[in-house]
């Protein structure tokens, strides 16, 4: 599948909005947001930067992301997911973004409940396992 420029700045962004929701910025997010940085084709020198300024960014939007298509929306949600889980700190501001952005994408409740039970249980053992993005692109 081919992301467009738009839903990839918007998957980067959305999980950018994921790691500040809880006010800290821990180690296990920035190797997540590096790794999918990385993969969707973001410079280096760009995500940087973006990483070190973001507790203190108040311009990055924060409403709820629509995809152009429902297999990213839901790939999106699932490595928020897993992000949002990463430092073994939930917070729920965290869960409730991603569920009012699997709502925005029409994803299915009992999908995103499976997704969240799943991630309670691996809660930080499931750092090395593939993002779902990389089944996608």
């Amino acid at each position: 599948m081919e992301l467009t420029l738009i839903d990839k700045s918007n998957y980067l962004k959305g999980l950018l909005v994921v790691a500040k929701k809880d006010n800290q910025l821990t180690e296990p997010e920035k190797k997540i947001i590096r790794n999918i940085a990385l993969k969707l084709g973001f410079a280096t020198d760009f995500y940087e930067d973006t990483l070190k300024g973001l507790l203190a960014n108040k311009y990055i939007e924060e409403k709820p992301i629509r995809f152009s298509d429902k297999k990213i929306a839901e790939s999106f949600v699932a490595d928020g997911l897993k992000l949002a889980f990463s430092d073994q700190m939930i917070s729920g501001k965290e869960i409730d973004w991603l569920k009012a952005t699997a709502e925005e994408n029409e994803i299915d409740a009992e999908w995103f409940s499976d997704k969240l039970k799943k991630n309670k249980e691996a809660a930080g053992f499931n750092l090395n396992s593939e993002f779902a993005l990389f089944s996608i692109i």
